[in-house]
């Protein structure tokens, strides 16, 4: 399948609800806590304003990434970059969270963001290439489009 440039954003957002939300109420619980002043709410706050990030940089960089493949000549990419590009799209995450944007979330653990965000990408990652094709099989044949 090569997924249209709708059909990724779909995927996209579809994957953050259903497999990143619960992957954060999960971390949430049982990552330590970076401060012993630091809350499950302060917890929370990270890593759903990150969630909210990822979807939001997520679909600039999938406009970046469907123009980058229209030099390609399958228009498509290897199954393996999917997975890799979570590492600048972590980095540009990681910095928005530490400038503030789109709210100040206070001071973030980088540790606490990295173990957070390495399991939910692939998690995410893993799900779209496995259970997702199962579960949804039209979705394959749709070009990756949920609606």
């Amino acid at each position: 399948m090569t997924p249209t440039l709708s059909g990724r954003i779909q995927s996209r957002l579809v994957l953050v609800a259903i497999v990143g939300i619960p992957i954060a109420v999960v971390l949430g619980l049982i990552l330590p806590r970076p401060t012993e002043t630091t809350t499950l709410g302060d917890m929370y706050r990270v890593f759903f304003v990150a969630l909210a990030l990822v979807a939001i940089v997520g679909l600039v960089w999938e406009l970046i990434w469907h123009g980058l493949q229209q030099f390609r000549w399958e228009k498509d990419w290897p199954t393996l970059f999917g997975l890799v590009t979570g590492v600048p799209e972590g980095i540009v995450v990681w910095l928005l969270l530490r400038a503030g944007v789109p709210i100040d979330v206070g001071d973030v653990d980088g540790s606490t963001f990295v173990i957070m965000f390495a399991i939910t990408w692939i998690a995410i990652w893993l799900v779209a290439n496995g259970p997702l094709q199962v579960v949804f099989i039209r979705w394959r044949f749709q070009g990756g489009r949920f609606f």
